[in-house]
């Protein structure tokens, strides 16, 4: 679970994600809103991944700013951190969680589908080229 002294250092480690375009830069108070549901994975006093739950309503949270440093990829840290936020959910009562990424084979080995029961599926329109 990430505190509050751990927000300088994660808004430096999601860095060179936001520059390879893979997540989008937060600010310090979007950091500071996630907070309660921000997880953080280290390695002898390293941050290597993190991640956060954003709860949107009781029926639907997103996981945010799912980053894993190259070198610790493949070693299930990302795993544990959508685990982590999908038992945050659960905790919650949320009815759904979603993740919008570009590494789906990643979260369906996670248990997340492009439907869910009854075929229900998100569709997204975008208003405009950049963020």
């Amino acid at each position: 679970m990430a505190t509050a002294k751990d927000i300088p250092t994660l808004a430096e480690f999601i860095k060179p994600f936001v520059a390879d375009g893979k997540l989008l830069d937060r600010t310090l108070a979007e950091f500071e809103d996630l907070l309660p549901h921000f997880f953080v994975a280290e390695i002898d006093g390293h941050i290597v991944g993190c991640a956060a739950l954003e709860i949107y309503s009781r029926k639907l949270a997103e996981i945010r700013s799912l980053a894993v440093s190259p070198d610790t990829q493949g070693l299930g840290v990302g795993k544990r951190l959508v685990t982590a936020c999908v038992e945050r959910a659960r905790q919650n009562n949320i009815y759904e969680v979603m993740a919008i990424t570009s590494t789906e084979g990643f979260f369906m080995s996670c248990g997340f589908d492009f439907t869910l029961p009854g075929e229900k599926k998100a569709l997204f329109y975008q208003t405009r080229d950049e963020f």
